[in-house]
């Protein structure tokens, strides 16, 4: 059992892939949340324009009076 458990303790494979992880979610996190917390209202408006603007062309269509 104790053998067992120093081979698992001096195995070294995959810390190189972890700590990659978790150099890539250090530099992506904080990242992600000023996106979220600054980039957001830009982004949903943007997103809602867009939305406007396909139901304000499809009433168009259906009435049949395009806007060019």
């Amino acid at each position: 059992m104790f053998r067992l458990l120093r081979k698992l303790h001096n195995d070294q494979q995959g810390a190189v892939s972890l700590e990659t992880i978790l150099i890539i979610g250090a530099i992506a996190l904080p990242i992600l949340i000023f996106l979220i917390k600054v980039g957001w209202p830009y982004i949903r408006a943007y997103f809602e324009q867009g939305v406007q603007e396909l139901r304000q062309g499809a009433d168009d269509a259906r009435t049949g009076t395009l806007t060019p």
